[in-house]
């Protein structure tokens, strides 16, 4: 919501109750805006949290990169992956055949085994990757339709808390998708069921590029 609009609300509430509201910046922020844990604490922490969600997550080397995509996708069985239109061409491994997003159909898509992507951010509080959809982190419809998503995730990209999280962004991204392990839901009938937002199986190389 653009600033204009959100003071316009806030002045439309005013006149109505004859309150003064604080505009955006003006709110306390009496919540825990930083966390405590050194970098190691960091990534045991989100390491913890994304296998007890079920995530699978292996550790890498920038350099050991390349070779650690071509391990977990060979061993994910699958053959065929969608993949964004500036992910580096040295994680394209051979034998799996890609199809690049540079306007992929949503039947294209979903036809795909799985999905490789970057990822913005990495909040280990709660185990979350965010997700802005760059053209390193693909359209938002490419990391849902999969049923595979592999995502790399640099240590520098890890912080502790949300709050965290929300200072790193330059300005509010126009489209974020926060992702706490892989798709599942017990809405239905409280029956646990993966898959119904987005894939079932979620992969992440934790890269440590700060080394």
């Amino acid at each position: 919501m653009a600033a204009s609009s959100r003071q316009a609300i806030l002045d439309s509430i005013g006149a109505a109750t004859g309150s003064d509201p604080k505009t955006y910046t003006d709110l306390p922020r009496n919540y825990l805006q930083r966390g405590a844990l050194e970098k190691a604490g960091r990534l045991h922490l989100m390491i913890e949290r994304l296998r007890e969600y079920g995530a699978e997550i292996v550790e890498s080397s920038p350099a050991d990169l390349p070779a650690t995509i071509a391990r977990q996708l060979q061993s994910s069985g699958r053959h065929t992956f969608a993949a964004p239109p500036e992910l580096p061409a040295e994680w394209l491994e051979t034998p799996f055949a890609w199809k690049t997003d540079h306007g992929l159909s949503h039947h294209e898509i979903e036809s795909c085994d799985g999905v490789v992507t970057a990822a913005f951010a990495g909040v280990a509080d709660c185990g979350t990757i965010v997700l802005h959809h760059s053209p390193r982190e693909g359209r938002r419809v490419l990391t849902l339709l999969p049923d595979f998503h592999l995502c790399i995730l640099r240590s520098t990209q890890i912080v502790e808390t949300l709050p965290e999280y929300f200072a790193r962004c330059p300005q509010p991204p126009r489209l974020a998708t926060y992702v706490s392990g892989p798709s599942a839901t017990a809405d239905i009938e409280m029956t646990r069921i993966k898959g119904v937002h987005g894939p079932r199986f979620l992969s992440v190389i934790l890269v440590h590029d700060d080394l």
